[in-house]
């Protein structure tokens, strides 16, 4: 079922603009926002565990989970909402992968950051080790946050 929402001040809509900026919040709440109608589509293609949906009047929302809440906000109100300058209609948040350092390393070639700031290189990065073929990322303390909803862009 969807609910609909107009106020930009709804509390799960201002927890969602905290995610989008607070490091610390997501980290808390396990939580971590993406943006845009092909970034959701294949979080549900991939079973990515989702957590809130919200989209506008005129976007789709694909087949969900039933423990996916949806949200229906005015695009006046996404605008609010989405840490991108041009919304696509559609933002949700998904639950953080489980972290830690693995005892061995599957794959052979692995790249490791260390004191990159930017969220958009890291991201740049990571999705070209993928393409290439990394069997992983892996990234020192000093490195800026791979869920940082600057990391989409």
């Amino acid at each position: 079922m969807t609910e609909r929402i107009t106020s930009r001040k709804n509390p799960r809509l201002a927890e969602l603009r905290k995610l989008s900026v607070q490091r610390s919040f997501r980290r808390e709440r396990g939580l971590f926002v993406g943006d845009g109608t092909k970034l959701l589509e294949e979080a549900v293609r991939w079973q990515a565990p989702l957590d809130t949906v919200v989209v506008t009047p005129d976007v789709a929302v694909p087949a969900l989970p039933e423990t996916v809440s949806v949200l229906q906000v005015p695009e006046d109100v996404m605008e609010s909402i989405s840490p991108m300058r041009s919304p696509q209609g559609a933002l949700f948040s998904c639950r953080i992968p489980e972290q830690g350092t693995p005892e061995t390393l599957p794959g052979s070639r692995y790249l490791v950051l260390d004191g990159l700031q930017d969220p958009g290189n890291v991201g740049t990065i990571w999705r070209t080790a993928d393409a290439a073929g990394f069997g992983g990322l892996l990234l020192g303390a000093g490195c800026a946050d791979p869920y940082s909803p600057k990391v989409q862009r």
